[in-house]
């Protein structure tokens, strides 16, 4: 039986299509852009490459499409090309990605909270760190390594420093050039006027950064409390965290507003589509190649058989992603090519967020469509690497520390479904409309039903990150596929860009 081929005549059947969102304003969530399609020439990030798009088999997972309307995208000012990371980097494994836009609030007692667009910038934020970085991040300015955010911005200490000495001096730059000079490592030394303004575009707030005297003035509240001056932030290494103006921690802490009606019919509709998805993998657990159990373990066939049958259940999990995809709402709404390239990016994503949904912390083990159930050592008897099975343990692990609910795995799914900043993607303007609303449901839930945890939206989203570093662990791990000569099936072959 040929596996990949009788899904595609499964999802032939005809989707009820759930009503599109109106086309909303530009994101703030959006991811950073990477518009150029470069994404590091000399990186091997596999799945993050494709050329065949024309002839692609997820064409046959998605429905007959209407000649797209819509108009073409319009690029930001900033739009900067994807070549800002630090060079090592760039040469030592593949591209991360990790630059999923956070915007942090900055509050009174010296740490920062992250919240969305979606947040009103009055509230107050309670204490608590900043989300953890993991260490790959870089400068939203100059692409130099971010050591943390700073004035709402994830970025270096050079254009920390920069900003700074600006905004007290109040400095006035002027542009040699053309006034929109690339931002480097290398132009920021030279550009002063561009760098100001790419720091300001990039997000970062005036009104986050203190004068000597506010910081004079703050270390001594800070020594009258008991909890020490040290590393104020007129230093080198701080990161600066201060209320915005408009922020007034005397201010009592309003209740979490409800859900509005659209809201709560977006998440009925998203997790009702989870739902019937997954029964339909259900309904697909009897064609998966048996688990070889009383045959020798170590034997070519065995190992073979393995194989197949991990190969065989991403399979399911890569068509149950497109059934979803197809419900979510305003999918259908982008260009056929932007489908596929968003389908080609998430899905593993979207495969290692389901993965962490079905972990089991007691046991250490991972359960697949109800009765297929896997320690590490499975995993790695199916050919997989270390590299690749402890970080999606340890990321499961993780996840599942956070205790989502349905609706919260269903919108955290939708908004990494529509990244702006895949490869290949034409129209990013729809795409960052179609994902503010979600964005701003997530947000609404989280302050609704968990209205004590103040970090659980950034928490959540600062995943998305962890995502991005993990699907290039992913790369490697096909690339090593392809040197043990293990053929993948023509589906995910095409998903993650594998070429014989």
């Amino acid at each position: 039986m040929n596996f990949s081929y009788h899904r595609v005549s499964h999802l032939l059947k005809p989707t009820y299509h759930f009503p599109t969102p109106p086309h909303r304003q530009t994101a703030h969530y959006s991811q950073m852009d990477n518009r150029s399609g470069l994404l590091k020439e000399n990186n091997i990030t596999l799945w993050f490459f494709f050329t065949s798009l024309p002839h692609s088999p997820l064409l046959f997972f998605l429905p007959p499409q209407k000649k797209n309307t819509q108009h073409p995208p319009t690029h930001t000012e900033d739009g900067e090309p994807a070549s800002q990371v630090k060079d090592e980097w760039s040469k030592e494994k593949p591209e991360s990605q990790s630059t999923v836009k956070i915007e942090v609030v900055c509050t009174d007692d010296g740490e920062s909270s992250t919240h969305s667009a979606a947040e009103e910038p009055t509230r107050k934020r309670k204490k608590g760190p900043a989300p953890k970085m993991l260490g790959d991040e870089v400068c939203s300015v100059c692409g130099d390594k971010a050591s943390g955010f700073h004035y709402n911005v994830l970025s270096c200490e050079g254009c920390k420093g920069f900003f700074r000495r600006s905004v007290i001096k109040g400095a006035q730059y002027t542009c040699k050039g053309s006034g929109q000079c690339h931002m480097d490592m290398y132009m920021r030394r030279k550009c002063q006027e561009c760098r100001l303004k790419k720091c300001r575009q990039a997000g970062m707030r005036e009104e986050c950064v203190l004068s000597e005297e506010q910081i004079r003035k703050k270390k001594i509240r800070k020594q009258q409390e008991g909890e020490g001056a040290s590393g104020g932030e007129g230093g080198g290494g701080e990161v600066l965290r201060v209320p915005p103006l408009p922020c007034d921690p005397s201010l009592p802490q309003p209740e979490p507003a409800p859900l509005t009606p659209q809201q709560e019919g977006m998440i009925r509709q998203l997790v009702a589509a989870q739902q019937q998805c997954n029964k339909r993998s259900f309904s697909d657990q009897p064609k998966v190649t048996p688990w070889p159990m009383g045959s020798d373990p170590n034997s070519r066939e065995a190992r073979q058989q393995r194989f197949a049958h991990f190969t065989e259940l991403a399979i399911i999990s890569v068509q149950e992603i497109v059934d979803f995809a197809k419900q979510v709402p305003g999918f259908l709404q982008l260009s056929r090519e932007d489908q596929i390239a968003l389908l080609k990016a998430s899905t593993i994503e979207i495969m290692l967020l389901e993965t962490a949904r079905r972990y089991n912390h007691e046991t250490q083990c991972i359960t697949f469509l109800k009765d297929f159930t896997y320690s590490k050592d499975d995993f790695h008897r199916a050919g997989l690497q270390v590299e690749f099975i402890n970080p999606i343990f340890e990321f499961s692990r993780a996840m599942r520390q956070l205790q989502l609910d349905d609706a919260e795995y269903a919108l955290l799914i939708a908004i990494n479904i529509f990244s702006a900043d895949r490869p290949n993607v034409q129209d990013h303007g729809l795409v960052e409309a179609l994902q503010q609303p979600y964005i701003e449901a997530l947000s609404s839930y989280i302050r609704l039903h968990r209205p004590q945890d103040h970090l659980m939206f950034p928490r959540m989203l600062m995943k998305l990150v962890s995502l991005r570093t993990l699907s290039s662990v992913h790369s490697e791990q096909v690339f090593a596929l392809r040197l043990q000569d293990k053929k993948l099936p023509p589906l995910l072959s095409e998903i993650w860009d594998v070429h014989e």
